[in-house]
């Protein structure tokens, strides 16, 4: 017979964020491969709920091929910033557009801050 889901597992993990101590089924598996269903051979780390909803939910495919292209030894953090604001930019919209597309983003984070 199935064990409930709630017993399954009470060993303590180390959310790798924030240093805490939680209980494994509090805490979000995180895959640095990205593929938390391919569970054979295996070593997940964890993290809080906090630190899980700080952040990034959205697809890294070619993130990091992308930073290695412009990646150099010596590059300041400026430069390499720089360079990958250029490289992930938008490409057909000229500059007074991405300006323009900028400030309505800002005007509409602020409204709904102070929504909240």
């Amino acid at each position: 017979m199935w064990r409930s889901r709630k017993n399954r597992d009470r060993r303590t993990v180390t959310c790798i964020a924030c240093g805490d101590s939680l209980l494994r089924e509090d805490a979000r598996e995180y895959d640095k491969e990205g593929d938390r269903w391919d569970r054979r051979d295996k070593e997940f780390e964890y993290l809080c709920t906090e630190c899980d909803d700080n952040l990034c939910h959205q697809p890294r495919d070619g993130l990091e091929a992308l930073i290695c292209s412009i990646e150099a030894d010596g590059l300041s953090r400026e430069e390499f910033l720089g360079r990958y604001a250029d490289a992930v930019g938008p490409d057909d919209r000229d500059d007074a557009d991405a300006t323009e597309s900028r400030r309505r983003s800002d005007r509409d984070r602020e409204r709904s801050d102070r929504d909240r």
